[in-house]
């Protein structure tokens, strides 16, 4: 099942491109025997589109069609990583070919674009900038191969 990040603005060169780069590399090498991946960055461009519902249709276009859709947001259920290891798979074992994630801009997501989603997920109870959200859920997505891989990169 191949994964995708459907998110606002464009990362340049630094400590979070650099991250994202390194735990997306990892997760498609250790996803690829477990039937997942490989995981792609839909960057939307952020001057086209101001406020949450302009850019809705704009991340809306860069999800699959057919994908299972997982709306990042504040108010969505907080996961454990072997939880998170199990919504892939489960979301795998349906026979989906894609699972996309979107993650807003600034101000959040549009309210009907996250009611659209299938399932919605906070990364914490605090918020984070959508830059850093973008590190989390690579490093998340990661975790969640090498649980499901039996690595001891994760730590229970």
């Amino acid at each position: 099942m191949k994964l995708h990040i459907c998110a606002m603005g464009r990362l340049r060169k630094g400590p979070e491109r650099i991250l994202i780069d390194d735990y997306v590399a990892r997760f498609n090498r250790t996803g690829r025997a477990l039937s997942l991946g490989p995981c792609e960055e839909h960057e939307v461009d952020e001057r086209k589109a101001i406020t949450p519902s302009a850019q809705a249709p704009l991340l809306a276009r860069a999800v699959p069609d057919g994908a299972y859709l997982v709306a990042l947001d504040e108010r969505g259920a907080l996961l454990t990583s072997p939880e998170f290891a199990r919504l892939l798979t489960d979301t795998r074992d349906r026979g989906l070919r894609d699972m996309a994630f979107v993650i807003g801009g600034a101000d959040g997501l549009d309210p009907e674009l996250r009611a659209r989603a299938d399932m919605v997920v906070s990364l914490s109870h605090m918020v984070w900038p959508h830059m850093l959200a973008r590190v989390m859920l690579t490093e998340q997505i990661y975790r969640a191969a090498t649980i499901l891989s039996g690595s001891p990169y994760h730590r229970d």
